[in-house]
């Protein structure tokens, strides 16, 4: 199912109920404005809170990966992140991939269709490409989710043994439990 954009109404609904997830796991979202010419319209990170304009924002997918960059970040860290994410101090398993599979998992938990967060605007022309990546199990990036303790892979699994499931990896997560963006994220 491909998707380029759902229709406003659909977008807005779309949008509160991804912000009102992303709340409920303990991430910073404010609605204020947006300036025209952001990176990503109607969205951006200032603070280490994720700010959405719901009268700009074009693909509420777009919520899930900016969150991802949160997430994946410890929480004394994000004070200090805005748009230019390229100037954060490193941090093991911090980046684009890991924030990129992140928004997969919270996309599953959420039950929405991949075109939602690989949506035909985004990712460089390159989102038909993630969309077939990801829905064939191949989890860019959730490697590094799980070094950092915030998933763990089907492999890591013993069978019978307790689920420590936090995102949603297919054919690991029998029980979804909830994504978290953890204090101690690192």
């Amino acid at each position: 199912m491909h998707m380029a954009q759902t229709e406003p109404l659909q977008d807005a609904a779309l949008a509160r109920r991804i912000i009102g997830f992303l709340r409920g796991i303990g991430l910073a979202v404010e609605e204020a404005e947006v300036p025209e010419g952001s990176f990503l319209p109607g969205v951006r990170i200032a603070q280490g809170r994720l700010r959405v304009d719901l009268a700009r924002l074009r693909w509420p997918g777009d919520l899930l990966h900016e969150a991802g960059h949160l997430a994946v970040v410890p929480a004394a860290l994000r004070p200090a992140m805005d748009d230019a994410l390229q100037e954060l101090p490193a941090v093991p398993h911090g980046g684009e991939i890991e924030a990129t599979a992140w928004a997969w998992a919270a996309m599953c938990h959420l039950g929405l269709p991949s075109a939602v967060l690989f949506h035909d605007g985004g990712y460089h022309g390159r989102a038909a490409g993630l969309r077939t990546t990801f829905e064939l199990g191949v989890f860019l990036g959730a490697s590094g989710l799980a070094a950092a303790g915030l998933t763990v892979l089907p492999a890591q699994v013993s069978p019978g043994g307790p689920r420590r499931i936090r995102t949603c990896w297919p054919g690991c997560a029998a029980e979804r439990s909830h994504l978290h963006a953890p204090a101690d994220a690192a």
